[in-house]
């Protein structure tokens, strides 16, 4: 199932925010207030605000579980914008 979702999904655009990747590739799985469905809460207080950002950046790459991995839609600095978007959202 992750590799289909993972073929669905477009590439977001290069100069996208981190909130609008967030919304385009991850808020379907974990809400667009990051309070979970499918996939686990983001929000603050969640498993995914006391890992570190290596853990998330490494998440988000690789897939973990039924999640698929988004490395290959993502460039660098959208991968810093997701998390650092994730990171404000959290608190």
């Amino acid at each position: 199932m992750g590799a289909i979702l993972a073929g669905c999904t477009p590439t977001p655009a290069p100069d996208a925010s981190g909130e609008e990747i967030y919304l385009q590739l991850c808020s379907r799985c974990h809400g667009e207030d990051l309070a979970g469905g499918i996939g686990p809460a983001l929000g603050p207080g969640s498993n995914s605000a006391s890992q570190d950002d290596e853990f998330l950046e490494l998440t988000i790459t690789r897939g973990r579980g039924r999640m698929p991995a988004f490395g290959s839609n993502l460039a660098t600095d959208q991968m810093e914008r997701l998390i650092g978007f994730l990171r404000e959202r959290q608190g």
